[in-house]
C-alpha cells in the first residue's frame, strides 16, 4: 500500500502515477474525504465516470467504495468524456460529481477532476480534501450503487441546440481518447460525413498521444485532410474537454483563434458582455471583442479559475490557450470539447470554405507553448521574484494576474508558473520573427538576472 503523497494534490485537480503515487486504497480515500465535504454542503449523491485508461475501472470502483462509506449514494455513468461526467451533474439530480481522468498525460498517470455541489473545485478546496484524509475525518454511512447510461441524453441535447446549414465533411482524431466512443456518433447525428482517426478507445495511446495542443500530434490529422475530400479537422485531447482545429490546407486555429469566432457569434446574442481568455492567449482577442460590441476581460490559467470567474461575471464565454472552451450561451458553462466542435460546425456551415474563414481569423507570429525545466517550487519562486525585480523598459503593460505578461506594441511575453509541474511556461507573440526574437531575449535578460543557470527552452 502507497502512502499519501502531499504531491498528488494539485492546483485544479488530484493526478498522479498509477502504482508510485496513486493506487486503489488512495482512491478509497479521495471518495471517503470528498463524500463527506459532498455531505456538508447537503449533497446525497455524487456522479462519477471514468475516461479509456487501464487503470480507470479499479481505480473506480475503489473511488465508489470511498464514496458510500461516507454515507453517499454512486451513480456510475462508466467509460465517457469528462464533459459527460459536467452534464451529468445539470441533466440528472445530483450537481456534484468526480471524473476518474488522466487527461492528456501518459498512460501510467490518472487522477480525479471534481465537481462539489455545482462548482469545479480548486486551491485550498482541494487540500481541504488531503487534509481530512491525513486526520482520518470522514463522514460514516451506508450510500447505495447504480449504473446509468449517459450517452443518448448527452448527445440528444447538443443535436436539438445545434443545426448546421448543410453537411460538412470532416475528420476526425481522438488520439484513442475517451472521445472516440462519441464524437463520431455525435458529428454524424448532426448530419456530417465523419472519416474517423484513433477513435478505438486504447488506454495504451498507441498512434499518438491526445494533446491536440502539440503539433505532432495533429500530423495524422494534417494528412489525412490533404488526402481525402473532408474540409475540417477536429482533434481532441484524451478525456474530451479540449479541441484542436486544423484546415484543409494543414493550418492549426489554435483555441485563441477559435475563440474570436464564437465570440463573434456569442456578442450577437450577449452584447456588451464579457468574453473571458486566459494569460496565454493572442492580443488580438481584446481589439477583436471590443469591435464586435464584447467586453475583453483576461483572467488567470486553469480551467476551474476560468469557470469560477465566468460564474462570477456572468460572462457568456470563456477560452484558454490549451483548448478548454467555455459555453454559458446556449450551454451550461463547463469546458467541453465534443459541445465546441459541434458550434464550431454550426457557424462554418453558414459558408462555403470554412478553411478560408479560419484562416482570415487575425494572426501574428508565435510561439507554441515553451517549459523552462526547474527543481520543485522552483518555478513559484522565480515568478514571484520576476514579478517583483524584472524591469522591462520598452513595456506598455505589465499584467501579473498569473505570473509577468508584458505587453509591447508589437507583441508580447509571458511568463507564468505551472501549476501542476515545476515549469515556467512562456509564450511569445510578435508582428515579425525579428519582434519575437527581441521580446524572447528580453525575457531571457531578465531571468538569467535571477537564476544565471537557467537552461532555456529556446
Amino acid at each position: 500500500m502507497l502512502t499519501l503523497s502531499p504531491s498528488i494534490f494539485k492546483a485544479y485537480d488530484i493526478r498522479g502515477i498509477v502504482g508510485k503515487t496513486l493506487d486503489a486504497a488512495i482512491a478509497k480515500q479521495i471518495g471517503q474525504a470528498f463524500g463527506t465535504a459532498a455531505r456538508a454542503k447537503g449533497e446525497q449523491t455524487v456522479i462519477i465516470g471514468r475516461d479509456g485508461r487501464l487503470s480507470g475501472p479499479e481505480l473506480a470502483a475503489a473511488l465508489a467504495t470511498g464514496l458510500q462509506a461516507s454515507g453517499v449514494d454512486v451513480i456510475d455513468l462508466g467509460v465517457v468524456a469528462t464533459p459527460m461526467l459536467y452534464f451529468g451533474t445539470h441533466a440528472l439530480a445530483a450537481q456534484s460529481g468526480i471524473m476518474v481522468t488522466g487527461s492528456h498525460n501518459p498512460p501510467d498517470y490518472n487522477g480525479f477532476k471534481m465537481v462539489l455541489a455545482g462548482e469545479a473545485i480548486y486551491g485550498s478546496t482541494i487540500q481541504a480534501l488531503y487534509q481530512a484524509i491525513v486526520k482520518g475525518e470522514f463522514a460514516q454511512g451506508a450510500g447505495a450503487y447504480s449504473t446509468h447510461d449517459i450517452k443518448d441524453a448527452y448527445l440528444q441535447r447538443i443535436v436539438s441546440d445545434v443545426k448546421l446549414r448543410r453537411p460538412l465533411k470532416i475528420a476526425v482524431d481522438c488520439g484513442n481518447g475517451v472521445a472516440g466512443a462519441f464524437a463520431g456518433d455525435l458529428y454524424r447525428a448532426l448530419g456530417c460525413e465523419v472519416t474517423e482517426l484513433f477513435c478505438e478507445v486504447d488506454g495504451t495511446f498507441p498512434n499518438h498521444h491526445p494533446d491536440p495542443a502539440h503539433p505532432e500530434n495533429l500530423q495524422d490529422l494534417i494528412a489525412c485532410l490533404k488526402s481525402t475530400d473532408a474540409e475540417l479537422g477536429l482533434a481532441f485531447d484524451g478525456d474530451g474537454d479540449r479541441l484542436g482545429v486544423v484546415t484543409k490546407d494543414g493550418s492549426i486555429i489554435y483555441p485563441d483563434r477559435q475563440l474570436m469566432l464564437f465570440a463573434q457569434d456569442v456578442l450577437t446574442r450577449h452584447p456588451g458582455r464579457e468574453i473571458l481568455y486566459d494569460v496565454k492567449c493572442t492580443r488580438h482577442i481584446a481589439p477583436w471583442v471590443k469591435q464586435h460590441g464584447g467586453k475583453p476581460l483576461m483572467w488567470k490559467t486553469g480551467h476551474s479559475l476560468v469557470k469560477a470567474k465566468m460564474r462570477e461575471t456572468g460572462a457568456p464565454l470563456g477560452g484558454e490557450m490549451s483548448g478548454h472552451i467555455f459555453f454559458k450561451d446556449r450551454w451550461y458553462g463547463f469546458d467541453d470539447g465534443l459541445y465546441a466542435g459541434a458550434r464550431l460546425l454550426e457557424l462554418l456551415s453558414q459558408c462555403d470554405d470554412p478553411s478560408a474563414v479560419l484562416n482570415a481569423l487575425p494572426q501574428s507570429v508565435s510561439t507554441p507553448e515553451l517549459q523552462l525545466q526547474l527543481a520543485e517550487g522552483e518555478n513559484f519562486t522565480l515568478i514571484d521574484t520576476l514579478q517583483r525585480e524584472a524591469r522591462f523598459p520598452a513595456a506598455e503593460e505589465i499584467v501579473t494576474i498569473d505570473g509577468v505578461r508584458v505587453e509591447y506594441a508589437d507583441g508580447f511575453g509571458l511568463a507564468r508558473s505551472s501549476n501542476t509541474t515545476p515549469v515556467v511556461v512562456m509564450r511569445f507573440e510578435g508582428e515579425s520573427e525579428q519582434v519575437l526574437d527581441r521580446i524572447r531575449q528580453e525575457f531571457k535578460t531578465a531571468i538569467l538576472a535571477i537564476k544565471p543557470d537557467a537552461k532555456f527552452p529556446y
